[in-house]
């Protein structure tokens, strides 16, 4: 019954040769890839106008200029990740460039943020996908959490059936969100340029405003920026498309760059002719197009499209972080599991890890999107300046040809991903802090993780080393009453054909452990029983006791000891909570003993 329902959710498995049929082509890798960017026009012009907020709305039209310059950082940024997609064409991203140029540590500082980043982006994503939906329907707002719970537990699903069968699920959104957001800047401008719109609303570009300062506009740029996270994943998830992959990857990089700048700008450019105000209650989007339309059909079209995709952003973080991850394993810095292709073909356990994660975030921060959002930006910026300032050094060291133009768009994008970083770190300090604790406890993981699998290596690889001599086996058998689990189990220890088998009984007073004694001679004769009073009821204590007595006295002759465990098995799961599970105590406390061979003997019942 497990295995029927994990099929109806999960699939039919797939064969490893299926593995060239999971590949993207440019119009599914653009759904899925950029669906973080795309959605961030939802929320990262909100971001501009709430700290503006706090001089007034006659601060407004400095919009204009900040979100000028947030799309020409984006623009500097992607031409930096399509010099990187063709000098990494494997992918790996910030990662792979930031250790092979700047070192083991930069590299880790740059994966273990975006390992995290990845993690926010799914949880920012959702909630900011259940803002849109409660601002269409207030009465849901109480639910807030359950909501954005359940949509990650649905996008967990989805991808764990595979990376094709995500990407066309989620194309038809994404490209209908990019579509209705068109609409919604065109109609809007036209009402703007056909005078639809009143001047009233806004305020002049260049109005003075009493109390603006240049550290108030430059935490607005932060925060804006914001947007811009998700840029990098395509360079990270080369492996994910057709081949040509890097070809096909820089293409799509190029389109998704076009598409967010048109959108960032368009949008930020109506909220400053409509003269919208942040509110709980009602985004910036939903604000824009109940102005231009009114509630009707289309407004709840754009509402609808703008949760989802806000919802399936978080897709990005599902394609990226498994990706990231198996080349932070595969380097030895976090767990192998996280190399191996689930049922489906994708990483399972990197899918699985990252729903969890986001999960936990979503509860601890009561789906608040706002207290994330800085968090998530100054994740992504520290990769961002790590990458282009490991892209100069690359270029300063090999100088190819035209490394001049390469190494001078490399290192704007540093330049300008550093200062924004920085921005994050002075206007934001009491929001993203927590950078500061969990990134050196992430680092300091890395190398704990890498320095025991270094440790593990040599002990495991072969040498010319004289393995010890046995010349025999002398089997202990613990025991916990005469039934048929003990009988089979000492049938196949006598065919072992082994030099020794002593049974092992522990009882809880000594007349009990008299009387048992004498029934095993009875029953047993040919075997010898051991029996031990166990004053404080403790099974392994006086087990472990009497096989360190043992195998001392046959360990210099060169016999090994052997535990045989029995064990039932209930005809139903279940039924396993109805018995005391000493097999198991005995089994697990014996796995750190040295030098003693643990066999457990299987006895299935039939009702």
């Amino acid at each position: 019954m497990k295995s029927s329902f994990k099929r109806y959710v999960i699939g039919r498995p797939l064969k490893s040769d299926a593995l060239g049929e999971q590949k993207l082509n440019k119009t599914k890798a653009l759904a899925i890839l950029s669906s973080d960017a795309l959605s961030s026009v939802a929320y990262g012009p909100e971001q501009i106008l709430l700290v503006l907020m706090a001089v007034g709305v006659t601060a407004f039209w400095y919009s204009l200029p900040i979100a000028a310059g947030v799309v020409v950082l984006l623009g500097a940024l992607i031409l930096s990740y399509r010099q990187v997609i063709f000098a990494y064409p494997h992918g790996g991203g910030a990662y792979v460039v930031s250790r092979e140029n700047l070192g083991v540590n930069a590299g880790l500082v740059a994966g273990g943020s975006l390992l995290v980043d990845y993690i926010l982006t799914v949880a920012v994503s959702v909630s900011a996908g259940t803002d849109a939906i409660t601002s269409a329907f207030p009465s849901l707002h109480e639910h807030n959490v359950a909501i954005a719970v359940f949509f990650v537990i649905c996008l967990t699903i989805l991808n764990l059936r595979g990376v094709t069968e995500s990407a066309s699920v989620l194309a038809y959104p994404v490209y209908l969100f990019v579509l209705a957001m068109l609409i919604l800047i065109a109609v809007g401008m036209y009402n703007v340029v056909t005078g639809q719109v009143p001047a009233n609303l806004h305020t002049n570009i260049g109005t003075p405003v009493a109390g603006i300062s240049l550290f108030l506009l430059l935490k607005a740029f932060a925060s804006g920026s914001s947007a811009l996270t998700g840029v990098e994943a395509i360079s990270n998830a080369i492996p994910n498309f057709k081949e040509p992959g890097p070809n096909n990857a820089a293409k799509t990089l190029l389109v998704m760059g076009v598409i967010l700048a048109v959108l960032f700008a368009g949008i930020v450019g109506l909220a400053y002719f409509y003269g919208v105000v942040p509110n709980a209650e009602a985004t910036v989007v939903s604000q824009i197009a109940e102005a231009s339309f009114g509630r009707n059909v289309f407004y709840y079209i754009v509402q609808g499209m703008t949760a989802l995709i806000l919802v399936l952003a978080a897709n990005t973080g599902y394609s990226a972080f498994p990706l990231l991850a198996v080349n932070l394993s595969k380097d030895g810095f976090i767990p192998r599991i996280f190399q191996i292709r689930g049922d489906r073909l994708g990483y399972s356990n990197g899918i699985i890890m990252l729903g969890v994660a986001a999960i936990a975030l979503i509860i601890f921060f009561d789906g608040a999107t706002e207290h994330l959002i800085p968090l998530y930006a100054v994740g992504v910026f520290i990769p961002f300046t790590l990458a282009q300032t490991g892209m100069m050094r690359k270029w300063w060291r090999e100088k190819p040809t035209g490394w001049v133009a390469k190494f001078t768009v490399n290192t704007i994008g540093a330049i300008i991903s550093f200062v924004v970083a920085m921005m994050f770190f002075v206007t934001k300090l009491s929001q993203v802090w927590p950078v500061f604790i969990f990134l050196p406890m992430i680092i300091w993981m890395f190398h704990h993780i890498k320095k025991h699998y270094d440790a593990v290596g040599p002990q495991l690889k072969l040498d010319a080393e004289v393995l010890p001599e046995i010349t025999g086996n002398v089997l202990i058998v613990p025991v916990a009453g005469i039934t048929k689990v003990v009988e089979n189990s000492l049938h196949y220890a006598q065919s072992l054909n082994v030099d020794k088998i002593i049974a092992f009984y522990v009882a809880f007073d000594q007349a009990d452990a008299k009387a048992f004694e004498e029934k095993w001679k009875a029953w047993q004769p040919t075997i010898r029983i051991v029996t031990y009073y166990s004053p404080y009821r403790s099974i392994t204590h006086p087990l472990t006791k009497f096989i360190d007595k043992v195998e001392h006295q046959f360990a210099k002759s060169g016999q090994r000891v052997s535990v045989v465990i029995p064990q039932f098995f209930p005809k139903k799961g279940w039924q396993h909570l109805l018995h005391n599970q000493s097999s198991l105590l005995i089994r697990t406390s014996l796995l750190f003993h040295r030098n003693v061979v643990i066999i457990t003997i299987p006895f299935h019942l039939q009702k």
